[in-house]
């Protein structure tokens, strides 16, 4: 693989990082202006066909998004959209940093996937990473202690982690479709689900907050899109360092839009998290096995 390659991968991956971090600054900003979760889930698939399906058409074409494996995008759809309750509850229920901070924990939660769903050897380095990765959670969290952290919302970060880690084991049976077409089932059969739910949530908005519901998809489509260039360009342990880029734009758009800068157990405890998470994808590596780890939280 040569070095170009790569080089553009880690930037496709870290362009990714920056649209799904903005994507959730946006999710809270709207609920600051009076949209609820369902409404925000909603036009957070709605918007983001429109952008798969351009890069569909400039792409593949749009013949590429027939499958035969319509049983496989709907139980990954099915996942994934609990997935993105969890994701967007985390960010409305914590601070951006904290909320970043736990998803941190989706190398964990593969980890015990694999082992327990898949059957996958599991050596003491792993699962010493893993017991160490939850310490850095409870130093962050301060379950009993905490005030910054809520133990609900803490709870609801780490369920939105492993649904990240259970998509990513699901997409392992569609890793023969085209990413485009994967993209464009989970937006197409997971929208009649969360339309249900908007029905009941339906209101008026300024054009402002309309404006926000809709970058949300924009921002949420590219960003998905982004990830799925980076998987093709460069190895995933080259690229999932990346992904803990997220924590400076969380920690600036935070400050920024909402006055609100990461705790000190939060700067103590990602470092712990982060290292055990890097420490799993290398030893992944080092062991050739297929990745459980592909993507950042899908939303």
């Amino acid at each position: 693989m040569s070095d170009d390659r790569v080089l553009k991968g880690i930037g496709l991956r870290l362009l990714a990082i920056f649209f799904l971090s903005t994507m959730s600054a946006l999710v809270k900003l709207a609920e600051t202006r009076g949209a609820s979760l369902p409404e925000t889930m909603f036009w957070r698939q709605a918007c983001a066909l429109p952008v798969v399906l351009t890069f569909v058409a400039a792409g593949p074409g749009l013949r590429s998004l027939r499958t035969t494996r319509l049983k496989g995008h709907l139980a990954r759809s099915l996942v994934g959209v609990v997935g993105m309750v969890f994701t967007f509850g985390a960010v409305l229920l914590l601070p951006l940093a904290e909320a970043t901070t736990f998803q941190f924990t989706v190398p964990i939660f593969a980890t015990i996937l694999g082992a327990l769903v898949l059957g996958e050897r599991t050596g003491v380095q792993r699962w010493g990473a893993v017991l160490v990765g939850f310490a850095g959670v409870l130093v962050v969290a301060q379950p009993g202690g905490g005030e910054h952290v809520p133990l609900f919302g803490a709870i609801v970060g780490l369920l939105a982690a492993l649904f990240v880690a259970l998509v990513a084991i699901l997409l392992r049976q569609l890793r023969d479709e085209p990413s485009g077409t994967t993209v464009f089932w989970f937006s197409t059969l997971t929208l009649p689900l969360i339309a249900v739910p908007y029905a009941f949530h339906l209101q008026s908005h300024d054009w402002l907050t309309w404006a926000n519901l809709a970058a949300i998809g924009v921002v949420g489509g590219c960003g998905q899109l982004a990830l799925t260039g980076a998987a093709k360009l460069a190895p995933v342990t080259t690229v999932v360092p990346m992904d803990y880029s997220g924590l400076i734009w969380a920690t600036i758009y935070g400050w920024l839009l909402f006055g609100v800068l990461p705790s000190a157990m939060t700067w103590a405890g990602a470092p712990i998290i982060i290292a055990s998470g890097l420490f799993i994808v290398w030893r992944e590596q080092r062991l050739g096995k297929q990745q459980t780890v592909t993507a950042a939280p899908e939303d």
